[in-house]
């Protein structure tokens, strides 16, 4: 199944993606969110489809796309997952995942403009998967229990200002990380029964120019050990977004320029989809 939520910020319609049809879900759910993810909303919607009840949303192909998900609780990233990003970066591989946060108003939908906040001379791009969990994780014994606990995947782009993260945060990386508009996701929400996730190209461009190339198969830590292992440190709620890391080929390595106003990136995985986002100055 792969779900969207459609129309301007704030209003944003649930719909099932249907081949090239909308459908719209507000008979079900009012919104992608933790609630209908932990309430079997997936296979309700399924049970819908499947019965002829859901209508065609009107109009669907010329509104705004937003994030697949409403706003998460938490936004939870794992940091060099890949060995040759960490490599790029100058540190080693890590010997156990690596944690920072993002504040859940960065998250955007895949189109939206990213603002470059002022002063900020080092933006960079990260393509990633982006796990989308579905229901409540505490303290998981298996990698088994830890897949059961993921509704689905996205495309997500962490984006980041390499001076805030690495000269103004004191050790750690969530000054870099927060600004608004910072982590571009979507376009759709793809359960996870459909999805061979560490089998997943990923791949990113700046101004048409090649980026990042690489697989999820690259992973340091794979998706079910990540979910095992925060689940021993913090609780994940339905909703929550984690950010498994990204590959090699971002400008903190000194091979492209940083990102600047005017500049467009373009990213995508395998399956889930492709993104576009212009960046411009913020404004106050």
């Amino acid at each position: 199944m792969r779900f969207q939520r459609l129309g301007p910020i704030g209003s944003e319609i649930p719909v099932l993606v249907d081949g090239e049809r909308r459908l719209d879900l507000r008979g079900i759910t009012a919104d992608i969110d933790g609630d209908f993810l932990s309430s079997d909303g997936a296979e309700r919607a399924r049970a819908a489809l499947e019965a002829g009840e859901l209508p065609e949303l009107e109009g669907a192909e010329r509104m705004r796309v937003g994030a697949p998900i409403a706003r998460p609780t938490a936004v939870l990233c794992i940091g060099q997952n890949y060995a040759a990003h960490a490599a790029e970066s100058g540190d080693n591989p890590p010997e156990v995942p690596i944690l920072f946060f993002k504040h859940p108003n960065t998250v955007v939908g895949p189109q939206d403009d990213v603002a470059i906040p002022p002063q900020a001379e080092t933006v960079d791009w990260e393509v990633e998967l982006g796990v989308v969990i579905g229901s409540r994780a505490r303290y998981l014994a298996s990698d088994e229990e830890a897949m059961a606990c993921v509704a689905g995947y996205v495309v997500s782009n962490d984006v980041s200002e390499r001076d805030y993260q690495t000269k103004h945060s004191g050790g750690q990386w969530s000054k870099g990380k927060c600004a608004e508009t910072f982590n571009p996701l979507g376009p759709e929400l793809v359960t996870a029964d459909e999805v061979d996730v560490q089998a997943l190209r990923l791949w990113s461009t700046v101004n048409g120019e090649p980026r990042q190339d690489s697989s999820t198969a690259d992973m340091i830590f794979p998706v079910a050990e990540i979910v095992r292992h925060l689940s021993q440190y913090l609780v994940l709620e339905p909703g929550d977004l984690i950010n498994t890391g990204t590959p090699q080929g971002v400008a903190l390595s000194g091979r492209f320029p940083y990102l600047v106003a005017g500049d467009v990136m373009e990213i995508g995985i395998e399956g889930l989809g492709q993104q576009r986002q212009r960046l411009v100055p913020a404004t106050a």
